[in-house]
């Protein structure tokens, strides 16, 4: 599903304007951005939450060099689903 399928999807059922629904859609992932880069996570309870992950430093191999290079200490986004969600997940059978 992409964006623009979730932009119609919930036209669809809401009966909103797919131009407003496409800019909520838009600040609603704007703000969420916006919050992880400052440091803060997000927590949307029954969905589940959008984290920030800390990265230790750490020494890897560059394999066709044969060198060893250092990785430093760095930030990652994450998702975290609600346990609620990932029952409803499991749950569903396709047949």
């Amino acid at each position: 599903m992409t964006k623009a399928d979730i932009v119609n999807e919930i036209a669809k059922n809401t009966g909103i304007e797919k131009v407003t629904v496409q800019k909520t859609v838009e600040a609603f992932m704007d703000t969420i951005k916006h919050s992880m880069v400052a440091g803060n996570n997000v927590y949307l309870r029954g969905f589940g939450s959008f984290i920030v992950k800390k990265r230790a430093k750490k020494t890897a191999r560059n394999i066709s060099k044969n060198t060893t290079i250092i990785i430093p200490a760095h930030n990652i986004p994450s998702f975290k689903p609600a346990k609620s969600f990932i029952t409803k997940v499991k749950s569903h059978v396709k047949k």
